[in-house]
Formats: C-alpha cells, sequence, structure tokens
C-alpha cells in the first residue's frame, strides 16, 4: 500500500475516533502505527517542510474527511447502538494495553514500587474524571448556543481548543471528555455536523458564520496545543521513555474505567441480545487493537 493512501486511511480512521466521546485518539494513532511519526513530523515541520507535508497532508485530509463523512454515521449508531458501538472502541483500548505492559515490564521480573506510582497516579486522575458530569447526551440549548456565539465565548473555545489538544496527542487522554468536561462537546460536533448543511446550501451566509465561529477559535486553539504538546511528549519519550509507557499504562486502565462510567454507554439501553453483541465487538475491538499492536509497537 503506497504511504500517501496508508496516511490517509490512518487519518480517515483518526477522524472517526475524534467524534466518539471519550476515546483517546492518541491511543488510536498508537494502536495504528503513525503515533511517533505524527510528533515527529509536528516537531520538525519547519526544519522539513516537503518532508512534513507528505506525511501530516494526506493524514490531514483523511481527519477532514472522517469526521464529515462518518459523524452523522457515528452520531445513529450511538443513538440506536450506542453499547455495541463504545463496546467496540473500549476493546481496541483495552487490547492494546498487554503489549505497553509487556514493553514497560521488559526483561524484569516485576515492577516496582515506583513504576506503580507511575501507573496508578494517573489511573486515579483519569478514571476520577468518571464521576463528574460530563452528561451523555446533547444539552437542548445547544442549537440556541450555536446561533448566539460572543466573542468572549470565542476565546473560551480558543482555550479549550488548546486544553482538548494537549490532552489529544496523551494515548489514553481523551481530547472529547476534556471538551465534555468544558460544556462545548456537543456543540463542537454540531458544528461539525452543521458543515454538510452549508455545503448544500453557500448561501446560507448565517450559518456558515454561525459554524466559522466555532470551528475557526477551537481549531486555531486545538492546532496550537498540539504543536505545543508534541514538542514536550517527544523530549519526554527520548529522555524517560520507559517512565511514560508506564504512565501511559496508567492513562489507558484509566480509560477503560472512564469509558465503562460514561453515560452515553448505555444510552440505547441494554438487552440481552445487545448484551451479547457488545461482548462480541468488545472482543473484536480487542482482536484487532492486540493484532496491530503486536506488529506496529
Amino acid at each position: 500500500m503506497p504511504k500517501i493512501f496508508k496516511n490517509f486511511i490512518n487519518g480517515l480512521v483518526f477522524g472517526i475516533t475524534q467524534v466518539i466521546p471519550g476515546v483517546s485518539v492518541g491511543t488510536i494513532a498508537l494502536i495504528l502505527g503513525f503515533y511517533f511519526d505524527l510528533i515527529e513530523s509536528i516537531n520538525n515541520f519547519f526544519k522539513d517542510i516537503r518532508k512534513s507535508l507528505k506525511f501530516l497532508l494526506p493524514l490531514a485530509i483523511g481527519i477532514v474527511i472522517g469526521m464529515l463523512l462518518f459523524s452523522s454515521i457515528i452520531d445513529f449508531l450511538l443513538t440506536s447502538y450506542s453499547f455495541p458501538t463504545m463496546m467496540f472502541f473500549i476493546g481496541l483500548i483495552a487490547g492494546i494495553i498487554p503489549r505497553v505492559y509487556s514493553m514497560v515490564k521488559g526483561d524484569r521480573k516485576k515492577l516496582d514500587i515506583k513504576d506503580f506510582l507511575f501507573i496508578v497516579i494517573p489511573f486515579i486522575i483519569l478514571s476520577g474524571t468518571t464521576f463528574l458530569n460530563t452528561g451523555g447526551s446533547a444539552p437542548r440549548e445547544v442549537s440556541e448556543v450555536f446561533s448566539n456565539i460572543s466573542f468572549p465565548y470565542m476565546v473560551f473555545l480558543f482555550i479549550a481548543g488548546i486544553l482538548a489538544a494537549s490532552a489529544l496527542v496523551v494515548p489514553g487522554f481523551s481530547g472529547s471528555v476534556v471538551l465534555l468536561l468544558l460544556g462545548v462537546y456537543h456543540l463542537a460536533i454540531y458544528s461539525i455536523s452543521s458543515i454538510r448543511f452549508l455545503l448544500l446550501d453557500l448561501s446560507n451566509i448565517t450559518l456558515m458564520i454561525n459554524i466559522i465561529k466555532v470551528i475557526i477559535p477551537l481549531g486555531i486553539g486545538t492546532i496550537i496545543g498540539i504543536v505545543f504538546m508534541a514538542n514536550i511528549i517527544e523530549r519526554m519519550f527520548k529522555n524517560h521513555r520507559r517512565e511514560v509507557f508506564l504512565v501511559v499504562l496508567g492513562l489507558l486502565l484509566g480509560s477503560v474505567f472512564n469509558l465503562f462510567g460514561q453515560p452515553i454507554l448505555y444510552a440505547s439501553g441494554i438487552t440481552p441480545v445487545i448484551l451479547v453483541i457488545g461482548v462480541a465487538t468488545f472482543l473484536s475491538g480487542c482482536l484487532v487493537s492486540f493484532k496491530l499492536g503486536k506488529d506496529r509497537l
């Protein structure tokens, strides 16, 4: 498979998972095997623009198309079949955990107290967000907020983008959870899904302005956050690789715990048949990520 097309497909999957509440796209990048290439391309962008663009451009196109084309499908699946859908993504995260554990353990027979602290503290911090009110469905006033975006709120969206992006590039940490905690996740998804209506009627200037008011400040903040955090992550991996993976392990465990506490998991209801299907999709997700992680990490 040509590398450009492969990057596009990776971007497509990356974009799809961005709209899933609680799912870490950093983990998805790790599973798909392009996480470190992504960090390197971002940090070395101005050193080798041509090389970086060759990697980032097809990835970015895939992300945009994935978010635009599949946001409605994901919304439908989360509305009608939330349990099996979310269980698949939980399985994706759970399936990479054994591989990360084997990497941090190495030749050691067991982990020491310091290792456990590197795992437990991130686990407690991330799993603690389960008990915060993240919400499982879009608030009724989201369309009203969408049409009444003030300048101070645009500044808030910019800051939210920075914070979410900082979490976004860390495996095990979900940028969407940050947006949920800040109360702007549903507004962001509403804005993205509204783009398809704008494309059908480009003369709708009001809709265009409303979308721009949300997407631009959130997008700029996201870019700044990614660049800032990518630099820190690269340095950490170079100087403290094992400790970083211990933290990632804790975040992955916390992410799985967190997702089981997300109201959206149970939003469409659970019957015995749905429960069986959910277990099947969970095991499928585990198998996919374990196989990819084994080959690419």
